[in-house]
């Protein structure tokens, strides 16, 4: 995961066990990202678009707009904690996010 370091990340993005993130991720890897971040970051439109997405999807991908690894994670944490979605996880210029919907389609394994 290009030394994500999971002890700094707020636990908004850690309450997922780690075999309910690999379920996740399975299931996002065929996904295209839905959501693309500019230069300009993390703006109120964009996060208002990744709210709809997750309700409307579950699991998304986005795409963070900026080449800094360092900014990328925290732009996740800045979504997570916005938002109240799941971290599932980063790679490179992807982030993948899981929100439940009210009747949930995905059923996470416990």
């Amino acid at each position: 995961m290009h030394g994500f370091n999971i002890a700094r990340v707020s636990l908004a993005m850690n309450s997922l066990t780690s075999g309910q993130r690999k379920f996740l991720r399975s299931l996002a890897h065929p996904l295209k990202p839905v959501v693309v971040t500019g230069k300009s970051g993390l703006t109120t439109a964009v996060l208002e678009e990744i709210k709809r997405s997750l309700a409307h999807h579950e699991l998304i991908k986005i795409k963070l707009g900026f080449d800094n690894s360092d900014i990328r994670k925290r732009q996740s944490e800045i979504i997570c904690q916005k938002t109240g979605c799941q971290w599932v996880q980063n790679i490179g210029r992807i982030a993948v996010l899981y929100q439940p919907a009210d009747k949930p389609r995905i059923q996470l394994p416990t």
